[in-house]
């Protein structure tokens, strides 16, 4: 019989009742080390004592009005990160998937708005992930996602990543723009090369493309710069944000210059729940926290001083990692063996983590991580790998 639950996930048979900083307790009293951090979403940590009293105080006062309604917390928050980024407006919806979708709906009507309504594809990358939704299974392309939904959504085409030759051949006088994570995710941690991000930023703007960056699971402190695009020194003309903007709490973001957002005039666009003032509080206070003088520096030194260990790692166990790959807290370790045994064996040594495609295990914990929890992870990914050592001579003939 089928659950009440919809059986859309092969869940770990874990119930977590608390947390606390990069730390995770089960119902039945057991500590995990979360470096999983809801996929990247527990941006600063579980139960941040200034995100809990901003939820809570919100929460006591107004949590949703509908956009038919000023509300304060959405333009301060828009304010905000129109301040610290590219972008001059912002539009407030609930997930990435919602956000890539309202991306691509604002470039083609830019397009057809600036006279080139024949200009409605969109370029995407082989290895992408988008998002759940119908148009962003299509933009993301893999086969396997969309097997049984039937037609893909027209409009996207795909090319192998940083490979310039291969973008710029599929160029037509029906291209709109070009949609790309500056890190893929879902498909191994694999990050676009800065060189490549240039010259597309080049080719963008040599043809008339508007040039999207997909930064749900980059951005809001992930690598180490508040967008991962800011590496390569190269601003968007568009870009979606979410996973860590809320710290947990459901909120997506489209960030827009003025010559994309201006078209997205009343009843162009819109939702229910999107840009309320509690997902607004919530996304305020993680702000608060990451655009504090000093956090992003001491982002990217726990990232360096995390890869120091996974090197030796690797280092002294070649038959289970064989490469460290990412940006900042975005980290990827390959896999020997099965990803899934690797996962399973840290997780019985009491350290979460998330699997993703290429045989990566990945590693995306809270940006609030101390030294000591960084060591706690890579002891626990050591005796995870002897574990898996020690079954493999066990078993060997």
């Amino acid at each position: 019989m089928i659950p009440a639950l919809m059986p859309t996930y092969n869940r770990a048979d874990l119930a977590f009742e608390r947390g606390e900083g990069a730390w995770l307790y089960t119902t039945d009293g057991r500590r995990f080390l979360d470096f999983a951090a809801g996929i990247a979403t527990c941006s600063v940590g579980h139960a941040n004592p200034h995100l809990v009293k901003t939820i809570a105080e919100q929460a006591a006062k107004v949590m949703h009005v509908s956009n038919l309604f000023r509300v304060p917390q959405a333009e301060r928050l828009a304010a905000r990160l129109v301040e610290a980024t590219f972008a001059d407006s912002v539009f407030f919806c609930n997930s990435g998937a919602e956000a890539n979708e309202g991306m691509v709906k604002a470039v083609r009507r830019a397009q057809a708005k600036n006279g080139h309504p024949e200009r409605m594809r969109i370029i995407c990358f082989d290895g992408a992930f988008h998002g759940r939704t119908l148009g962003m299974l299509s933009a993301t392309g893999n086969p396997t996602y969309l097997d049984g939904f039937g037609e893909r959504a027209p409009g996207f085409d795909h090319v192998p990543l940083n490979n310039m030759n291969a973008l710029r051949n599929a160029v037509t006088a029906e291209t709109a723009g070009v949609m790309l994570e500056p890190v893929q995710g879902e498909s191994g941690i694999k990050p676009a090369d800065k060189r490549f991000l240039q010259e597309l930023r080049t080719m963008c703007d040599e043809f008339g493309l508007y040039l999207a960056f997909d930064e749900v699971q980059t951005g809001v402190g992930r690598t180490g710069k508040l967008f991962a695009h800011e590496w390569a020194g190269v601003e968007p003309d568009i870009m979606s944000a979410a996973k860590g903007l809320g710290g947990g709490f459901p909120i997506g973001a489209i960030l827009a210059r003025e010559e994309i957002a201006k078209h997205l005039t009343p009843g162009t666009h819109g939702t229910t729940f999107g840009g309320n003032p509690l997902a607004c509080a919530a996304a305020n206070a993680v702000l608060d926290i990451i655009l504090a003088p000093g956090f992003l520096d001491q982002v990217q030194k726990r990232a360096a001083f995390l890869d120091g260990l996974l090197d030796g790692l690797i280092a002294d166990h070649p038959d289970v990692f064989s490469e460290r790959r990412g940006l900042g807290l975005l980290i990827g370790l390959r896999c020997v063996p099965k990803v899934g045994d690797v996962m399973c064996a840290a997780q019985q040594q009491g350290l979460l983590t998330v699997s993703a495609g290429d045989n990566v295990l990945r590693l995306v914990p809270p940006l609030t991580i101390t030294e000591q929890d960084c060591r706690e992870a890579a002891d626990r990914l050591r005796k995870a790998a002897e574990a898996i050592r020690a079954a493999t001579l066990e078993t060997a003939p």
